[in-house]
């Protein structure tokens, strides 16, 4: 029967109920008066006196009592805990809900990716292939007295293969920046707020306080690629005339990243979070972390991640400087 139907008939099954526990009741008073069972009874138990049997009726109408009462008490458990199984599996419910949500974005994110990065490939790298197989064919035709001709041809052609190079080089530079493998975190993200400065004109500031040594590959990443979603951000809806970037490890315990812009700031109680957000969140939560957006209309965004760390060997130094202060300022 569907949960509807049954809902509906529920009442009326146990007015049913109601009806034959009436009619039950009643026609055990009228059998019990017209047999006199309670006076035949009370003759039967008046033998047995010395057995205390007359005070078994009242007895057994204790022990019905007692399991009306324990009857009660289990169905108003068996309630309680319906209703938070109907919680946990709403919960359920919503958990998978965001997980296909996620995977669905996931998807979308990667096939954005590849497109873009076939588009690149196939305007940069392939204009680049194209120039180079030109001059080539050029050298090809060239006299063998027209030394000039060649020179030039080779200087296009060798022109051509540094702009692969280069092309190349920001392309893996985007897919996985090569300083935080070889300079630490610290120094990517100095790399990252210059370049973004420069290409956006926009003032930026970089804090770095305690070591950030050692935090762990998936730390690294987390936090960088967070700062680089928080930046282009700004570069999309801030507005901002300066972005502030700080990264602090004052205790063992943890280390956090705020990026703070000046620009026109949301209303958070209307505001929803793209997938950039959606994915810094993530990221945060795959490695036991937590980010926050603090904001108002006029008042700039203030991002917040904070990892936990697990604790670092006793006498482990430092390796970097406990606190320096980069800045890259571009006039708009």
């Amino acid at each position: 029967m569907p949960p509807v139907a049954e809902a509906q008939a529920r009442p009326s099954r146990w007015r049913s109920d109601l009806w034959l526990v009436a009619a039950a009741t009643l026609g055990c008073y009228f059998v019990a008066s017209a047999l006199e069972l309670q006076e035949s009874l009370s003759h039967r138990l008046a033998r047995l006196e010395s057995w205390q049997a007359d005070e078994i009726p009242l007895s057994l109408t204790v022990l019905a009592c007692g399991l009306a009462w324990y009857a009660l008490r289990r169905r108003r458990e068996t309630q309680t805990q319906l209703a938070l199984r109907e919680q946990a599996e709403a919960h359920i419910a919503d958990l998978l809900e965001h997980n296909r949500e996620l995977a669905r974005q996931l998807i979308s994110v990667q096939e954005s990716e590849r497109l873009a990065l076939a588009r690149e490939l196939h305007d940069e790298l392939g204009q680049s292939c194209t120039a180079i197989r030109v001059e080539t064919a050029c050298l090809r035709h060239c006299a063998v007295e027209d030394r000039s001709g060649i020179l030039a041809a080779a200087d296009r052609a060798d022109a051509a293969a540094l702009g692969l190079y280069q092309g190349v080089r920001d392309m893996l530079r985007r897919l996985r920046p090569a300083n935080l493998d070889t300079l630490g975190l610290a120094a990517a993200l100095q790399e990252l707020c210059e370049s973004w400065a420069m290409r956006t004109g926009v003032g930026c500031a970089l804090q770095v306080e305690g070591s950030t040594a050692a935090l762990g590959d998936a730390v690294d990443i987390t936090i960088y690629r967070v700062a680089q979603e928080a930046l282009t951000n700004v570069t999309r809806h801030a507005r901002a005339g300066s972005v502030r970037v700080t990264l602090s490890r004052m205790t063992g315990a943890e280390v956090t990243l705020t990026v703070q812009d000046d620009g026109c700031g949301m209303d958070l109680g209307v505001a929803t979070r793209g997938l950039g957000l959606l994915g810094a969140v993530e990221r945060a939560a795959a490695v036991g972390g937590g980010l926050q957006v603090h904001s108002a209309p006029g008042a700039g965004v203030r991002i917040a991640l904070r990892v936990p760390l697990a604790p670092a060997p006793v006498g482990e130094a430092a390796t970097e400087p406990s606190a320096r202060i980069r800045e890259f300022k571009v006039a708009a």
